[in-house]
């Protein structure tokens, strides 16, 4: 072998090995908590019928899921509530100074709590409303005569919010929230929300469109997230509505500035 071309794979293969020993640097870490609607505001198409949440059963099973959340040791905690809200940043304090009630809703049962009990004094509403415009689908899939095949998605996600409904039942809230926050359920939501794209033609791209608003909006979110990150050493948890989960998590997984974490990592 010629003398340059081995000293030149020496040299490029000492340039490997130094690269692969170097530290890997450090980046904040994000974990998005699916939960379902602990009210029952029946704000979505589908939702969960959740009992009291307040009933001595559930709110044992609360403080369980909080002892699973505080191994992650958030230095943040973002809720689904308007960002910038005065309304949620009263409560909180309120909360802090033993003159507020919680309520059944999940930003109070979890995100205050969990709050309080880690000693943050602030907590972090991310939200933003949206245009999520599902009457334009619903008159694309009439025109073209395929109403039937859009009845069938839609039903998908009534199918899969039953089958959450059930297992609240049956299980504890942790068990429940394992479940929502498994890689196969935020597939399982993201594929349906794919499955409208060919509902659309040039010029009238409902399907796309409605795709497209809802990423826009979960975009919009993350946003509101990564503006909490002030150094590579924090650790944010994201409280929010299990239909955002999939989402979110691919924006947290697309952005290499960031590390993604889930539930299933903190459980066992």
């Amino acid at each position: 072998m010629n003398r340059s071309i081995l000293i030149l794979m020496l040299v490029i293969g000492s340039l490997i090995t130094a690269l692969s020993q170097q530290p890997t640097a450090e980046r904040a870490e994000v974990m998005v908590l699916g939960v379902y609607h602990m009210s029952n505001p029946g704000h979505d198409i589908y939702n969960m019928k959740a009992d009291n949440v307040l009933a001595p059963k559930r709110q044992a099973e609360i403080a369980q899921l909080i002892e699973v959340l505080k191994k992650f040791h958030p230095t943040k905690i973002a809720i689904e509530a308007e960002v910038g809200s005065q309304r949620i940043e009263k409560e909180y304090s309120d909360y802090l100074a033993g003159k507020y009630t919680l309520t059944s809703n999940e930003t109070n049962q979890i995100g205050y709590r969990l709050a309080k009990e880690l000693g943050h004094h602030e907590i972090y509403p991310v939200d933003i409303e949206g245009d999520f415009p599902w009457q334009r689908l619903a008159n694309y899939a009439k025109a073209n005569g395929i109403s039937a095949k859009l009845d069938s998605i839609s039903a998908g996600w009534g199918k899969m919010v039953q089958e959450q409904s059930d297992i609240l039942q049956s299980k504890t809230i942790l068990e429940t929230l394992e479940y929502m926050n498994s890689d196969a359920r935020a597939a399982r939501d993201m594929g349906l929300y794919f499955a409208t794209v060919p509902f659309g033609d040039p010029y009238d791209d409902a399907g796309p469109d409605l795709l497209a608003a809802w990423y826009q909006r979960n975009i919009r979110i993350y946003n509101n997230i990564v503006k909490l990150i002030e150094s590579p050493n924090e650790r944010i948890l994201v409280i929010y509505g299990a239909g955002h989960l999939g989402w979110l998590r691919q924006n947290i997984a697309d952005d290499a500035s960031v590390q993604l974490r889930k539930l299933d990592d903190f459980v066992k």
